[in-house]
């Protein structure tokens, strides 16, 4: 089992810049793919970013050039870099990881961009 923790959201001005992190716990060990989903009010879930345990990377279109998602394997943590932030980027962002077939959801992290 594996337990994700995310924080970093909060309440920022259009053209900030937030960092989100997600901290990974349990069986860690083998985790492949890690991504950040959102969710805004109304909307399905959908993909933001998505890196491998290479270290390819995976970006929406209406985040290319304006997020960057890392992780330290070391620290059992991803983050994503948000940059030039749009009220349209408001919505509760996930941290998920997979062991495919497994994957695991954290609870979610709220962001809420003010214009």
């Amino acid at each position: 089992q594996v337990r994700l923790v995310e924080s970093g959201g909060g309440l920022v001005q259009a053209g900030g810049s937030p960092r989100l992190s997600c901290v990974a716990s349990g069986n860690t060990f083998g985790i492949d793919v890690i991504a950040w989903h959102r969710q805004a009010p109304g909307n399905q879930r959908e993909l933001v970013a998505e890196i491998s345990s290479g270290g390819s990377t995976r970006y929406a279109d209406s985040v290319k050039g304006r997020f960057t998602i890392s992780r330290d394997n070391a620290r059992n943590t991803a983050y994503l870099q948000m940059n030039s932030l749009k009220p349209e980027d408001t919505a509760v962002y996930y941290c998920n990881a997979a062991n495919f077939p497994r994957t695991w959801w954290g609870q979610g992290t709220q962001v809420t961009v003010s214009s």
